[in-house]
């Protein structure tokens, strides 16, 4: 059974364009790489962007292809120095095969970034709401897209055969004034359920007043608004190219690490 369904994926971004889609944290994300990009000593002249909205990237990367994160990419082989995956990877049913699609369609030694939610994503939301429905329903349903821990989201660029991968994470921490709020911006962004083993009908009001109500008793600041967490999780590696540094095979040091430590320890140079 697929994980999520992509109609239902379409039908959400296609109602949050019409509405006026809320992207500031699609905004953040590339106002972020843009600042990464620019620490890498290098100049990227064939760029291309894979994200659901392609108004944000209007103008960021001069000459970028912007594409959609369909499942299948339409990007030819070798020809980009520099692929973006931006801030939709965690609704692929085969995130791996998305990051190997844009690894065979970098040159070699082309730069990957891939942006997406990370685990903590929504961690006060996603408490509230597993309470409410509980005390409410006696049960539980699927209401939020399983999400990866940092650890396992970097170990998708070695399944991708990309080299020297890195990974790593900070926390947007946004705040709203009722958790309906809240809700309401996340169908702005497009980012409501669309887990194919959702429950088919609207969720009943004394769930959501329910989880409205914990959620401001557990988390509400002293101005009564509440806090909305975003783990941010990126992803960088290259296409191999053997000008790369590589790791020593075991056993071919030539120094111990405790002897390093023990110079250290004792100020020795």
């Amino acid at each position: 059974m697929p994980l999520f369904d992509p109609d239902a994926i379409a039908r959400h971004r296609a109602r949050a364009a019409r509405q006026g889609p809320a992207l500031f944290l699609h905004e953040e994300v590339a106002d972020g790489l843009q600042e990464r990009l620019e620490e890498v000593k290098r100049t990227f002249t064939a760029p291309a962007v894979v994200t659901p909205w392609p108004q944000v990237w209007e103008g960021r990367l001069p000459g970028a292809r912007v594409l959609p994160d369909t499942e299948v990419l339409d990007l030819a082989e070798g020809a980009h120095d520099l692929a973006i995956h931006a801030l939709s990877l965690h609704w692929h049913e085969d995130p791996v095969g998305q990051l190997v699609q844009l690894r065979r369609a970098l040159r070699p030694d082309g730069l990957l970034m891939a942006v997406l939610f990370g685990g903590e994503t929504l961690a006060e939301l996603r408490a509230a709401l597993t309470h409410a429905e509980v005390a409410v329903t006696g049960g539980l349903s699927p209401r939020v897209a399983p999400m990866g821990e940092i650890r396992e989201l970097g170990s998708l660029l070695q399944r991708a055969g990309l080299a020297l991968p890195v990974a790593d994470s900070f926390t947007l921490t946004v705040s709203y004034e009722t958790p309906f709020h809240l809700m309401r911006d996340l169908r702005a962004m497009g980012e409501t359920n669309a887990l194919e083993a959702r429950l088919r009908r609207p969720t009943g009001r004394a769930v959501l007043a329910e989880a409205a109500r914990s959620y401001a008793e557990l988390h509400a600041g002293p101005d009564g608004r509440v806090p909305a967490s975003f783990e941010i999780v990126t992803l960088t590696g290259w296409a191999p190219h053997e000008s790369q540094q590589k790791p020593l095979r075991p056993g071919t040091a030539t120094h111990s690490l405790d002897d390093a430590l023990r110079r250290v320890q004792q100020g020795e140079t």
